[in-house]
């Protein structure tokens, strides 16, 4: 707290090392007029605060040490820019992370996990990119020939470039918003269509780069894998509107699309398109069925839980492992319970009860549910009825899922262990350990440690040419470095787990909030023991899956 006798106090770093006043170690009862060496005892308190002021006169008059830090400053810089030339050995060989690893948020011992249960879509059923394409055309058409939607609107096609998940929607401005782990939306990641907002726009629009309490209310998130072809039709949506200078409401938008791509699967729709054409939608998987009967062999108990309904798992399943099976084999006889039709988050607090369904007629039956049976197939029900029958205590089973909020909010909260399956972690890890980015990476961390030397200098400093003219310099070379790691991942959206300020994005907090560990798939585990103690890295700066790149490899 500053002392309100001496509101001149803070401008002492104006002086030098030579002109610096220096202070003797005094005890209260010698009085401050004692503490300054080579000053006369001065006697009366107005004259003490006359000779102080008298010296921070003579130490505003001297602008030679402020410039002096800056010119250092700006020496480190270019210094810095030289080693920018050449890519260090050093960096080359630090480690590089797995693009397979488990990353972990909490501590797991596998030993003790004796229950595992997976998602079917983009959990143990992996797609080609060729399903965005097809989830977006037929939500689409949809909306031409139900919403009544304009026809010219059939012209517009997925853009793969565009999206990241883990994006927000405005329903009241119609953006698109990357936020990080504070909620501070992204510098340049906020589009409205398929326009990118200056910051000028950006703080017009929400008035800070905070979306409150209040502002959240009217953000939904794009979560889910599923959630690539949403971001997108409804980014095309808008520009369509814009463009055709046509009023509209950014709810309405986002219902519509919403409503679309919900038929698209709650109408069988998308399903059936997948299974007439298995090859070019859904990818073989033999490691996958190695890891099941990998699982089996150890004695661990396996459960299949989904929203989709089981004629449709039923194929996918067929299509993707029986091929590696014996003869006489089926891909139900890893799992101890099937579930379809789960209704998924409902699923978590609902009592609905469960219903056995005859598959051959196709029908459900009217027999109470109390015990499950392998040779069974169950749709609905609830973790409440699911917990009573199997007896399964919440710290021994591990769910897999790929909807941060469908799937594992819910198990996260009843006390069992989730693993996210984030299959763009792959690519994103591939990219981090490039030499080119992790050089990027430093460069942006040297900028920013000169620039908060620079903000160090004392205010009177900040309003001269020199600093002016370095602190533009330093934030146009770190706009460029930013611009470049940003492009490394998507040219739109950038990073998916953190932001172009190096900061975790709000997606990593969502993973930190309801993932144990994280993978890009769950046959990943086949590279640990089975008995494997899963442990948060002690060293951990941002995401688990991060390594820093160190400054000190340019110095």
């Amino acid at each position: 707290m500053t002392c309100p006798s001496f509101p001149f106090r803070k401008l002492f770093p104006l002086c030098s090392s030579k002109q610096r006043v220096k202070f003797s170690h005094f005890s209260v009862g010698e009085g401050i007029g004692t503490a300054f060496r080579g000053c006369c005892v001065i006697s009366s308190p107005e004259q003490r605060i006359s000779a102080l002021k008298e010296k921070v006169r003579i130490l505003e008059d001297d602008n030679s040490v402020p410039d002096e830090d800056i010119e250092k400053i700006r020496w480190e810089f270019n210094a810095a820019k030289q080693s920018f030339l050449n890519i260090p050995d050093a960096l080359r060989e630090m480690p590089k992370m797995s693009p397979q690893g488990i990353y972990v948020n909490r501590n797991i011992r596998l030993d003790h996990i004796q229950v595992y249960g997976f998602d079917y879509d983009y959990t143990l059923a992996h797609y080609s990119a060729n399903l965005q394409s097809l989830i977006y055309d037929l939500a689409k058409e949809y909306m031409v020939n139900e919403f009544k939607y304009p026809e010219v609107c059939m012209k517009v096609k997925y853009d793969p470039e565009f999206p990241i998940r883990g994006l927000y929607y405005d329903k009241q401005r119609g953006c698109l918003l990357k936020l990080d782990f504070f909620g501070s939306i992204e510098l340049d990641g906020c589009f409205y269509g398929r326009r990118k907002l200056s910051l000028e726009e950006v703080n017009e629009l929400y008035g800070t780069r905070h979306i409150g309490r209040d502002q959240a209310r009217i953000l939904v998130g794009l979560m889910d894998f599923f959630c690539f072809s949403e971001a997108c039709l409804i980014a095309d949506m808008v520009q369509f509107f814009v463009d055709a200078k046509l009023d509209f409401d950014a709810s309405y938008i986002y219902q519509d699309v919403r409503n679309a791509i919900q038929h698209v699967h709650c109408s069988g729709l998308v399903h059936r398109e997948i299974l007439m054409d298995p090859y070019r939608y859904i990818v073989k998987n033999e490691q996958m069925l190695f890891f099941l009967k990998m699982l089996k062999k150890k004695g661990k108990k396996l459960f299949l839980l989904t929203n989709s309904p089981y004629y449709f798992v039923d194929g996918g399943m067929r299509f993707m492992l029986e091929e590696y099976m014996g003869c006489g084999e089926s891909w139900r006889d890893l799992f101890d319970v099937v579930i379809a039709k789960a209704n998924k988050p409902d699923f978590y607090t609902s009592e609905h009860p469960f219903r056995c369904y005859d598959f051959e007629k196709d029908i459900l039956t009217f027999k109470k549910v109390d015990a499950f049976f392998p040779e069974k197939i169950y749709y609905h029900g609830c973790l409440k009825s699911f917990l009573q029958i199997t007896k399964w205590n919440g710290p021994e089973v591990i769910y897999f899922g790929d909807h941060l909020f469908s799937d594992l909010r819910g198990p996260s909260k009843a006390g069992w262990r989730t693993a996210a399956i984030i299959h763009e972690l792959e690519n994103e890890i591939r990219v981090q350990n490039d030499d080119a980015y992790r050089f990027e990476q430093a460069k942006f961390h040297i900028i920013q440690e000169l620039l908060g030397k620079l903000h160090s200098t004392v205010a009177t400093s900040q309003s001269s040419g020199a600093f002016k003219s370095l602190m533009d310099e330093l934030n146009e070379e770190r706009r460029k470095v930013r611009c470049t790691m940003k492009n490394m991942f998507n040219g739109s959206f950038g990073a998916t787990f953190v932001t172009d300020m190096g900061q975790e994005s709000a997606f990593a907090y969502h993973i930190h909030r309801y993932a144990d560990v994280y993978t890009s798939k769950p046959e990943n585990f086949l590279l640990y023991p089975a008995e494997a103690w899963l442990h948060v890295p002690n060293d951990i700066k941002i995401m688990p899956h991060h390594l820093k790149v160190p400054t000190s490899l340019f110095k």
